[in-house]
């Protein structure tokens, strides 16, 4: 890591980045928060959880479909003097995460909130993250819509209603005062480079699947070995009471559920939920005083291949085959260092991308990698551990969460999920359709 500068004004003190607070909104089905209101408790809660006043909020990064960075902060009562709000899906948290870690070293901010909040079920009332290629504007009313799984929007399904009749209708009799021309019936939107796929009937889901496929194809991947992922988020999920679905699934389970895009099947794909949740980041001289144990901040990368997927160079890597390593080695880790692993599980087939790309294993070995129970409860590396968005909760972008649930395990707060002695802990976001990749490396430990 690069040399820590002291603060503006020369006073010398420990600017080394941490995670001094965390906090989750209600889940995962919230009828009575709007996207905003889960913005604003989960925000509470982080400053409670850490002892920060708001006042001392300096720096504020958030992402969604509408959800403005400066919209938000004026809607939470931040004035930030750093800000940041670019958007690269569900890995858009990880790389709030790297840049204010930054800014912290730099002196730049002192205290960064980052949040994120949507009631994307409550809104859409769709319980499956599997969506179209195509993007829609929400419904007039309808603030802090999220995007579908890695970010990527979910689109519509299409406009509703009959179109307009050419003809003369009867006239309504006597009415009192002329009526409204009716409006034409609204229309999916597809616009920039997504037009050029859209047409094709691509789905988000598809792409995923394709994914699956290309896998499969190269390395012999079975559908069997994907469901071993959802098997073994689904047992860390059964230890999380705010999660979505608890009871346990077997392989047979997740190969018996209906075919969504083959090869993945409905249990092979995330949930929809509501919820959201906030970040603290300050100094670790600043977290000396607060009320939780920090949770260090040890390396942090990021990286992209594309956007739309018809542009993805190799359907079998991710941009975290680069990112992660570079994660790594600034942090001064190998692999074999971490205890516990948060990924991005839009599908399962993210999971065992992810995987590969971080080091874990060898390319093409993700499947038996991840067999015999080894990231489950109790496994060598134990992989989302609150239950992951396939069973606990994806609001859309779900890259906060899996930083909030390294720092629990780091904490030694994750209560029966517990991972023993966490020392290390990595998050990974994916955005997109496995286009922009977040890594970051947390240390119960200064470094």
């Amino acid at each position: 890591m690069p040399s820590r500068p002291a603060p503006r004004g020369g006073l010398v003190a420990d600017r080394t980045p941490v995670i001094a607070g965390i906090g989750l909104s209600d889940l995962p089905v919230t009828p009575h928060l709007s996207a905003p209101g889960h913005h604003a408790l989960a925000m509470k809660r982080a400053l409670d959880d850490c002892g920060i006043a708001k006042a001392d909020i300096d720096g504020f990064m958030t992402a969604g479909a509408y959800d403005e960075a400066v919209v938000t902060a004026e809607y939470l009562g931040i004035r930030p003097r750093f800000i940041g709000g670019a958007m690269t899906g569900g890995s858009s948290f990880e790389l709030f995460t790297e840049q204010a870690m930054l800014a912290i070293e730099a002196g730049h901010a002192e205290a960064v909130l980052i949040t994120y909040g949507s009631n994307l079920l409550s809104q859409s009332g769709r319980t499956l993250g599997t969506g179209d290629i195509s993007s829609a504007p929400a419904k007039p009313g309808a603030s802090g819509a999220s995007p579908g799984p890695s970010g990527a929007s979910p689109g519509a399904s299409g406009a509703s209603g009959a179109s307009l009749d050419s003809g003369s209708p009867a006239a309504p009799a006597a009415p009192a005062e002329p009526t409204r021309p009716a409006r034409p019936p609204r229309q999916k939107v597809v616009s920039g480079p997504a037009a050029f796929e859209a047409p094709f009937g691509n789905t988000l889901v598809g792409s995923y699947a394709m994914a699956a496929t290309r896998h499969m194809h190269d390395f012999s991947t079975s559908p069997e070995q994907l469901a071993e992922i959802a098997v073994a988020v689904r047992a860390h999920a059964a230890m999380n009471p705010a999660a979505m679905h608890r009871d346990p699934i077997t392989v047979e389970d997740v190969l018996a559920s209906r075919m969504i895009a083959e090869p993945l099947h409905l249990l092979d794909c995330c949930l929809v939920t509501d919820g959201g949740g906030a970040l603290v980041i300050t100094t670790a001289e600043r977290a000396r005083d607060l009320r939780q144990p920090p949770a260090y901040l040890l390396g942090a990368a990021s990286a992209m291949t594309h956007w739309n997927v018809s542009q993805m160079p190799d359907f079998t890597t991710t941009a975290a085959a680069r990112c992660g390593p570079e994660a790594m080695a600034r942090a001064g880790i190998r692999p074999s260092d971490v205890d516990v692993v948060q990924l991005y599980d839009s599908f399962t087939i993210t999971v065992l991308l992810l995987l590969e790309d971080l080091g874990f294993c060898a390319k093409g070995e993700g499947g038996s990698f991840v067999t015999g129970g080894r990231i489950g409860p109790g496994g060598a590396l134990p992989v989302n551990t609150d239950g992951g968005g396939l069973s606990a909760c994806h609001p859309g972008m779900r890259g906060i969460f899996l930083l909030v649930e390294a720092v629990r395990q780091l904490r030694g707060q994750a209560g029966e999920a517990q991972v023993p002695d966490c020392q290390v802990a990595m998050a990974c976001g994916s955005g997109g359709w496995l286009s922009c990749m977040g890594a970051v490396v947390l240390g119960a430990q200064h470094p």
